[in-house]
């Protein structure tokens, strides 16, 4: 990372897997290989003033591509240091990736490469690249603009025309081409007509300076269960959620918990929650509503909250909330200041 990034260096495409390069198969549509040439071949068809804008880029591949949805913290950490250990060669990384899990992905990637001084553009599509009228030589197309533009200094999603902050993004509709969307923040760019535009003011680029380093941790101990989600739901007893909770391989968990904050006034619920914050555990809450953040103590019924010791995870994402707890529990941290940084807005998650 001593380099700046430089117009003479290459895009660094990394298949992952995923809907974009699969293939049909006797059980459905699979992980498909051979993808550079498939997608060089797929660009090749674009008018040639698009073809033009595009950057010089080279393949690599994943040793074993996977549908996202078998995607676990172990692949995070694996693609974190594939990504850190090309990126001084590129002027940037496109990752292709399925779309389940995308915007977990691209959260975890946004933890584990803070400070970045170029682009990382995670995309995908929600057909393959050969099947008609998909959408993914579009998104490949984007993300390989964006990912040549020394200004975006950030871990970012590119999708169906925008480009989105990768710890804001969640996927919302399970068929529509534009499945993606950017939650309480708005997004850093959009394709208009040809170009590729960049808002100004929007990205980490200034808020970033000063900290360039990269937290590559190992996320084995906790790609086994160590941190949970409980989203709360009515009649929800404490014998439910302490069977969760106490279990000794629990670290973590993320709560989703009604409106701005709100629990059941119970106290058995709420004395799970505070012997789980006593023992160390790390405990986070967010709103189960997918727009607003979550003011524990603003109702009665929030209380119980800061009683026990939850954290208020604000207004972020589930995927940023829940990588966000396994990145810091990965960390050689004490308690306090596991509990910091949490609060603490590291790549613009809250």
């Amino acid at each position: 990372m001593n380099q700046s990034p430089s117009a003479d260096r290459p895009v660094l495409v990394l298949y992952t897997g995923g809907t974009l390069g699969m293939v049909p198969s006797a059980e459905g549509l699979a992980p498909g290989g051979n993808i550079e040439p498939r997608l060089r071949q797929a660009l090749a068809s674009l008018p040639p003033s698009r073809q033009a804008r595009l950057p010089r880029f080279s393949v690599l591949s994943t040793s074993a591509p996977i549908d996202s949805s078998a995607a676990s913290p172990r692949d995070w950490q694996r693609l974190g240091a594939t990504i850190a250990g090309h990126l001084s060669d590129h002027a940037g990384v496109v990752v292709l990736h399925g779309t389940d899990t995308l915007s977990w992905t691209a959260s975890s990637l946004a933890y584990q490469l803070q400070g970045l001084d170029r682009p990382v553009v995670v995309t995908g599509a929600m057909q393959p690249l050969e099947a008609e009228g998909s959408d993914a030589l579009d998104n490949l197309e984007l993300a390989l603009r964006y990912a040549a533009m020394p200004a975006l200094q950030e871990v970012a999603v590119a999708f169906a025309g925008r480009l989105l902050r990768g710890v804001r993004t969640r996927k919302t509709h399970s068929e529509a081409s534009d499945a993606f969307a950017s939650l309480n923040y708005p997004v850093l760019g959009e394709r208009i007509d040809d170009d590729a535009i960049l808002f100004p003011g929007r990205g980490l680029e200034a808020r970033q300076r000063g900290a360039p380093r990269f937290e590559l941790a190992d996320y084995s101990v906790l790609a086994d269960g160590g941190v949970v989600r409980v989203a709360l739901w009515p009649g929800i007893q404490a014998w439910q959620l302490a069977a969760w909770l106490d279990d000794p391989r629990v670290r973590g968990a993320l709560l989703e918990v009604w409106g701005g904050g709100n629990v059941p006034p119970d106290p058995d619920l709420i004395g799970v929650l505070a012997k789980a914050s006593g023992e160390g555990k790390l405990i986070a809450a967010i709103s189960q509503c997918p727009v607003g953040g979550i003011a524990p103590g603003h109702y009665a019924a929030g209380q119980g909250l800061l009683q026990a010791g939850v954290l208020s995870g604000d207004t972020m994402t589930t995927e940023a909330a829940m990588a966000k707890l396994v990145h810091l529990l990965a960390q050689p941290l004490d308690e306090q200041e596991r509990r910091r940084r949490f609060l603490t807005p590291l790549v613009g998650e809250r």
